[in-house]
């Protein structure tokens, strides 16, 4: 699905939200190792930098080039270009031996991959049995109430124009295939739930928006979902309190569990 971010991976760099620490401390909590990563879809490295801080190395990969090119460069951070679909040679070449990485990571993604085969990947590479797998998302902003009243009827309206995986994100990650079992002190694997905050002004929001792949899809059909009375109802909302940043919050919605023996 990379195809859905090239176009906007310069607003999607800029604008998307970066995670809370709460999550990666909860992740590296359950984590025995913290020797290597590997984060899947890594996209702009957003993830890839807070693993960074915690983890000695990290491998982080995406099908977008285009993407990367906007991932912060760091030291114990390496960053690679890979087809969608990998076989276990590849994967043994170009990312980990079998039974060698301590944690997979998926900021975002799972949902666009195809599930069977990605998991076949990480039950190879994972150590056993306990190596770790956590996948999240985060769902839509959420402003006050009288943004998110025109915020919500246009979510609404840009329906059509999301990948039918999009469901599983506005699931919460509810609905996806997770075949793991719980992580330490836990009966069951999540989704759990945080919030991540980011001061945006009115135009960030918009710029964030306009990273949606549903919004280029729908650009790409001729239907403009920002059109001008919209942008109108956002700046009325927008103004009522008289402030011109506002903390934008987004859910973040965890699954996380381990490999068995």
């Amino acid at each position: 699905m990379a195809e859905l971010f090239i176009k906007q991976a310069k607003q999607y760099s800029e604008t998307r939200p970066s995670y809370p620490e709460e999550v990666f401390q909860f992740i590296a909590s359950k984590t025995p190792s913290h020797e290597l990563v590997w984060d899947v879809g890594t996209g702009s490295g957003q993830a890839a930098k807070s693993l960074s801080q915690i983890y000695k190395n990290v491998i982080a990969t995406d099908t977008s080039p285009k993407q990367l090119e906007f991932a912060p460069i760091l030291p114990n951070v390496q960053y690679r270009c890979t087809p969608s679909i990998m076989s276990m040679a590849e994967l043994e070449q170009d990312i980990a031996a079998q039974s060698t990485v301590d944690l997979v990571t998926i900021a975002q993604a799972l949902h666009w991959f195809d599930l069977p085969t990605f998991y076949d990947q990480v039950n190879h590479v994972l150590k056993k049995p306990k190596g770790v797998i956590a996948a999240w998302c985060y769902t839509v902003p959420e402003v006050n109430d009288t943004v998110d009243s025109v915020f919500k009827p246009f979510y609404a309206s840009s329906n059509p124009y999301w990948d039918p995986a999009r469901q599983m994100v506005d699931d919460n990650y509810q609905t996806i295939a997770f075949p793991f079992k719980p992580v330490d002190g836990f009966d069951h694997t999540g989704p759990f739930e945080f919030k991540t905050e980011r001061l945006m002004k009115l135009e960030e929001y918009f710029t964030y928006i306009r990273s949606w792949s549903a919004y280029n899809t729908a650009k790409e059909k001729g239907v403009e979902l920002l059109r001008d009375e919209v942008i109108e109802d956002f700046r009325r909302a927008w103004s009522k309190d008289g402030n011109d940043e506002k903390i934008v919050k987004f859910p973040v919605h965890l699954r996380i569990g381990k490999v068995g023996n």
